[in-house]
């Protein structure tokens, strides 16, 4: 009875504790929480830096679907980029132009572009404006699965230059040098851009963005409205870890990598079954790489190229060609890896092209070379090993006794042949656990 209430008295002072610590800590809770909360009317920032692709698009979706649940007074793009996939562009346009809340694209910092692609994005914007040491243009629409014959280039920059002038007309910005950058890919810098009504100002800095935002008029359909956004405070919006890895692997030179090491991986596994771990890795990396690939502009004719250049390296392994498969597999893959991506600003670093090309030759002529030798290697272990392993026979074979194997007593046979004690003998075959012989020396009679 005394322990039981012990442990009664126990339990409830625990239970004490623990109330009180939960009513000490609700208020904090509450501060901390009111501390975290956005600043009432803060605009939301977010960067869309990289290739134009399904991942970008998402992410400005994910950043205008919060901006306008939360009813911000206007969404800041702070956009860096080359270019990318018209499909995604075109996605990102659409939002845009039918945004809940303001949106402004400002192409930045100093040093930044808005190419190709971005240029659509930067015109589709509520207001447009470029960092000091910027450039925006060249939209000129490129095939990524080769080079288009003169009906279907003609089509596609028709296409184009009629989605430009419609987006700039939109907006109320020039649509003339919107068709050029199509037609023509004619580019300007920020001071230009101003000039030419491609944007609508230049701003260095996050402040000095808003204010001169404020006051400028958007609308949506017939309905104008007038941008309110002088001196509010900026609160950035992070994409999530999702997106952030989504967007690590879509860049060119991480998708070349994992495509390099699921060929390994899984070429390894094939030639040395059981191994597992690069079977594993080389699955998840084949897969990743797929997926990557499906979201930037691949010429399949690289991709091909570099498909062949391992074919080469095997066979440079199984047959004898005095180099001329290898020598075949690099100029393969150095071709295929230049030619893999199509676009502007999507390609493959030429530092990584050439240590994927070296490491890729030096790891089927070395490693898969070395491993298939040893598959040609003479069997040293089980009953195969022991064809043509020599010993003495201690009892006199007529035909049948035991002979003595590096310090193991077998049961022997030598056929027709007599073997007497201390002859040399050799053994041809393995019969279960009774090797057949033969002699090495004349201590045998026949």
């Amino acid at each position: 009875m005394t322990r039981r209430r012990a442990r009664v008295r126990v339990a409830l002072a625990v239970a004490t504790l623990a109330a009180a610590a939960c009513v000490a800590l609700a208020p904090r809770a509450a501060v901390a929480k009111r501390a975290t909360a956005p600043p009432p009317g803060a605009v939301l920032a977010t960067r869309l830096e990289g290739a134009v692709t399904p991942v970008m698009a998402e992410a400005l979706d994910r950043a205008m679907l919060r901006a306008e649940r939360e009813h911000r007074p206007a969404l800041v793009v702070e956009l860096d980029t080359p270019g990318g996939l018209e499909t995604s562009m075109r996605v990102m346009v659409k939002r845009l132009l039918a945004a809940g809340v303001p949106v402004i694209v400002w192409v930045a910092p100093g040093g930044a572009r808005a190419a190709s692609a971005g240029v659509f994005v930067t015109m589709a914007a509520d207001v447009a404006a470029m960092a000091p040491g910027t450039n925006i243009g060249a939209a000129t629409p490129i095939n990524m699965q080769g080079p288009m014959d003169s009906t279907l280039a003609r089509k596609a920059a028709n296409d184009a230059a009629a989605f430009a002038r419609s987006v700039a007309g939109e907006r109320g910005r020039n649509a003339v040098w919107a068709e050029d950058a199509v037609r023509h890919a004619v580019a300007a810098s920020d001071s230009e851009a101003v000039q030419l009504h491609v944007v609508d100002f230049v701003a260095s800095t996050p402040a000095e963005l808003l204010d001169r935002a404020d006051g400028r008029t958007w609308r949506r359909g017939a309905v104008s409205h007038t941008l309110a956004v002088r001196g509010l405070a900026i609160e950035r919006f992070d994409p999530g870890l999702r997106l952030r890895l989504l967007a690590l692997l879509v860049d060119p030179n991480i998708a070349y990598v994992l495509m390099l090491l699921g060929f390994y991986g899984l070429l390894f596994e094939l030639q040395n079954p059981g191994a597992i771990l690069p079977g594993i890795v080389g699955g998840i990396a084949i897969v990743l790489a797929f997926f990557a690939l499906s979201a930037l502009p691949v010429h399949y004719a690289g991709l091909a190229l570099i498909v062949l250049a391992v074919v080469f390296f095997v066979a440079e392994v199984k047959v004898m060609s005095h180099g001329l498969l290898a020598a075949g597999g690099v100029l393969s893959m150095l071709l295929g890896s230049l030619l893999l991506f199509r676009g502007e600003g999507v390609h493959v670093s030429y530092g990584v092209i050439a240590g994927g090309t070296l490491v890729t030759a030096a790891f089927f002529l070395l490693v898969v070379g070395a491993g298939m030798r040893a598959q040609r290697r003479p069997v040293a272990t089980g009953a195969a090993g022991m064809v043509g392993v020599r010993g003495v026979a201690v009892e006199r074979l007529a035909p049948d006794g035991r002979v003595d194997i590096a310090g193991v007593l077998w049961n022997a046979r030598s056929g027709a042949t007599v073997v007497e004690v201390g002859g040399e003998i050799e053994v041809v075959a393995v019969d279960g656990l009774t090797l057949d012989v033969r002699p090495r020396n004349s201590g045998g009679l026949g």
